[in-house]
């Protein structure tokens, strides 16, 4: 009888436990959208950002290659950052897998509110990005972080050592560089340093296999840039694209 009520409780405690929790949904590529939203960045620059993302996320060309991919579909997550100390998930890790998906990250993203507005630690923003890279509800044989910025890295450690270690932990980080009309009046070199942002970012922020910066140069190029430079992480095709690794 003892026999038989041990057997009868073990089957009762297997009834009872908890399933086996599931692994984590495969993607091709998770992909943070690391946006800066510093001081150097006014509202014209912020709205291009947010609406350009919005967009391109949605372009036809751009599903296409998600669609292409051995899963069909990539996790993006937005992020916003600043200062040292200043940094947003403004979209959660989303799964887009097809048109009705990318619609709905999109208008998200342009509704919300902007973050901050402080001083630019890109080093914050990479660091940042890549908590939240940690935490991922899924699996991807690629990671990427797509830093956005018109200026130079002015705040916290050194923005090299974050690429550095993103790097080392097989996460490629490329950049979008928003160029500036006219300088900075209090520090012009922020956003126009000494041989160009784009020189600035490939020097010291994008790190990893293929890593490239695409350059935009007015409103009318952004919305272009942004779809050229998804295409490419997605299909993780940037030879491919004529982006040859730094820009």
């Amino acid at each position: 009888m003892l026999r038989a009520l041990r057997s009868l409780l073990v089957l009762l405690a297997l009834f009872q436990a908890p399933p086996f929790a599931q692994a984590d949904e495969p993607v091709d590529l998770l992909l943070v959208l690391a946006s800066d939203v510093s001081r150097s960045v006014d509202h014209a620059k912020f709205k291009l950002q947010r609406e350009g993302y919005a967009a391109a996320i949605a372009d036809q060309r751009v599903l296409e290659a998600i669609t292409a991919g051995r899963n069909k579909r990539i996790a993006v997550a937005f992020v916003e950052w600043s200062g040292v100390s200043s940094q947003k998930v403004v979209i959660d890790w989303t799964l887009i897998d097809g048109a009705d998906a990318a619609r709905k990250f999109g208008d998200q993203l342009v509704e919300l509110p902007r973050s901050f507005a402080e001083r630019t630690s890109i080093g914050g923003g990479i660091d940042f990005s890549m908590s939240l890279l940690a935490r991922a509800p899924y699996q991807a044989p690629r990671r990427t972080i797509d830093v956005s910025g018109d200026g130079t890295h002015n705040s916290g450690r050194d923005v090299t050592l974050a690429r550095d270690e993103a790097v080392a932990a097989g996460v490629t980080i490329n950049g979008l560089v928003i160029l500036s009309d006219r300088p900075m009046a209090w520090n012009p070199e922020h956003t126009n340093p000494p041989g160009g942002l784009a020189n600035y970012y490939r020097a010291n922020v994008i790190g990893g296999p293929g890593a490239f910066v695409v350059v935009a140069e007015n409103f009318d190029s952004f919305g272009q840039a942004i779809v050229k430079k998804l295409i490419a992480e997605i299909a993780d095709a940037g030879p491919y694209m004529g982006l040859k690794p730094g820009g």
